[in-house]
């Protein structure tokens, strides 16, 4: 039992040995620390300015709507160039607008439009760090180790969001907004100076050769619209990859809401609690799921991903539908819980499997076609969640448990799905 769990320990651990994942991480790390950050700042400095809501509505508008759009740009370029460079370029870029608004805000100078100018161009220049910071790992620790090194990465990226928030609430509290957006500022250049120390493995020849001759892989002067359309054309041509979009926007859409709307509403109303039910619902999902994450991690073995997320949709779908019948608080965390395991655990063996299998030469262009979906389905998720809850949440609860399940079962039906590995 002492050595197996050596063991484990060991295979987790050994990515964290490598110099230039230990830089990947931090630099990670302290990007979505900056994306919290900002958050805080943009929101806090528009109430401020403006004492609107509807005001703060446009702001985070503008800073949604670049990234949503811009995100398959960034992943044909990641592509083009290299997910090294754009992520360098964009924590660079993203460090000096926040900067800029930092000291606007000190002198005094700052204006409505011009925050929703700066959350513009602050999405536009995130989405094209978004697809490369999930494509660049492959060039950074060997395939054996995709697993444990997404782990670790998935760990950091839920300590920082939520650390980011946190944090950045506190600059505010006892200094003020503008403050906040110099820290953020600092956050993203320490970023980019981790991204520029990182080296990527050197690569077989016939290997280069292979991704350059692949039927991904663009030639000279194919047009940002091709390459675009040929990054579609693979992701969906596929039925393994067209399954592990599928599954995500399901997901998404049974997290999006439910675990928003759905969770406020369980607090509140079948619970009787408060904002601290609210918050232990949040942790616990959160706990399950960095548990599952290092669980994942440690796995010795290679499992059928098609089977693995075909459990995944039906773990979820039951979790789900036993949220709509719960009546005590004790049970809903178990609950809670025991879903986020299942996501965590999942997700790392879902990411290796896209990283390891998908040709590189397309690879960053089929994350942002990933993103993209998960951007379209979060606000639907929203939208349809807050009509059914207004029933209460048990209809809520049944009608993602249902979309869960069917989801399963097609997975299922697909031999092609099933044998996945």
């Amino acid at each position: 039992m002492a050595s197996t769990l050596v063991d484990a320990r060991d295979r987790l651990s050994a990515p964290a040995r490598l110099p230039s994942f230990r830089l990947l991480w931090l630099g990670q790390s302290l990007s979505l620390l900056g994306d919290g950050f900002s958050y805080i700042a943009f929101s806090w400095i528009t109430l401020g300015l403006t004492q609107s809501t509807l005001a703060l509505g446009y702001v985070l508008a503008f800073q949604a709507v670049p990234r949503a759009l811009l995100t398959m740009v960034g992943g044909s370029l990641s592509d083009k160039w290299s997910s090294r460079t754009l992520m360098k370029l964009s924590s660079w870029a993203r460090a000096a607008l926040m900067a800029g608004v930092g000291l606007a805000g000190l002198a005094g100078s700052l204006t409505l439009w011009m925050l929703c100018c700066a959350a513009a161009a602050f999405g536009a220049v995130d989405a094209f760090f978004q697809p490369a910071r999930a494509s660049i790992l492959p060039s950074v620790v060997d395939k054996e180790q995709l697993a444990p090194a997404n782990a670790l990465l998935a760990v950091g990226t839920k300590v920082s969001a939520v650390l980011g928030p946190a944090v950045g609430g506190m600059v505010v509290a006892f200094s003020n907004a503008p403050v906040a957006f110099l820290v953020d500022a600092v956050c993203f250049a320490l970023c980019g100076v981790c991204v520029a120390g990182i080296r990527p493995l050197a690569r077989p020849a016939a290997e280069e050769e292979g991704a350059a001759g692949s039927a991904g892989a663009p030639g000279a002067g194919v047009s940002l619209g091709a390459r675009i359309r040929a990054g579609l054309r693979y992701a969906f041509e596929d039925p393994r990859i067209r399954t592990i979009l599928a599954v995500d926007a399901a997901v998404t859409f049974c997290q999006a809401g439910p675990f928003t709307v759905g969770f406020a509403t369980l607090a509140k109303v079948d619970l009787h609690g408060g904002s601290a039910t609210l918050g232990l619902l949040n942790g616990a999902l959160a706990g399950g799921a960095m548990l599952g994450t290092l669980v994942g991690g440690a796995v010795s073995s290679r499992p059928r991903i098609g089977l693995l997320i075909a459990a995944l949709a039906g773990w979820l779908a039951i979790g789900t539908g036993l949220l709509g019948l719960v009546g005590n608080t004790a049970g809903a965390l178990v609950t809670v819980a025991a879903m986020g395991f299942g996501m965590g655990f999942q997700g790392v063996f879902g990411l290796s499997w896209i990283q390891r299998t998908i040709d590189g030469a397309v690879l960053s262009r089929v994350i942002s076609v990933d993103m993209v979906i998960g951007y379209a389905v979060a606000p639907l998720s929203l939208i349809v969640c807050g009509a059914l809850a207004q029933s209460g949440t048990a209809p809520m609860f049944a009608v993602s448990a249902a979309v869960l399940a069917v989801t399963a079962i097609g997975i299922l039906s697909s031999r092609t799905v099933r044998e996945m590995r």
